[in-house]
């Protein structure tokens, strides 16, 4: 495998050294564990065109990538609604 040198800080050097330390990792592999961690916006287009896929085939409906993004956010949607029953359960319980 093939290396390269990057340059950073002495701070964050440091504070990159000290969390490799930590996780009992070499700094190289911390940062290549960093790395990982963090998709690029291809990969993440990737991914939700595979889950938009994946939705399509669930529900047996072509759905464009157009109404996919007019959708509600039902993430967002069911955490409102879990924050309104526990805001109602707090104050039944006063």
């Amino acid at each position: 495998m093939a290396t390269t040198t990057i340059q950073v800080s002495r701070e964050a050097r440091d504070h990159l050294a000290e969390l490799a330390r930590e996780r009992g990792v070499s700094l190289g592999q911390l940062v290549e564990a960093l790395a990982a961690e963090q998709p690029t916006a291809a990969q993440r287009a990737e991914q939700l065109a595979a889950d938009r896929e994946v939705a399509r085939r669930l529900i047996g409906v072509d759905i464009s990538d157009e109404e996919f993004e007019q959708a509600p956010d039902v993430h967002g949607n069911i955490y409102k609604i879990a924050a309104e029953k526990a805001r109602a359960a707090r104050g039944s319980a006063a």
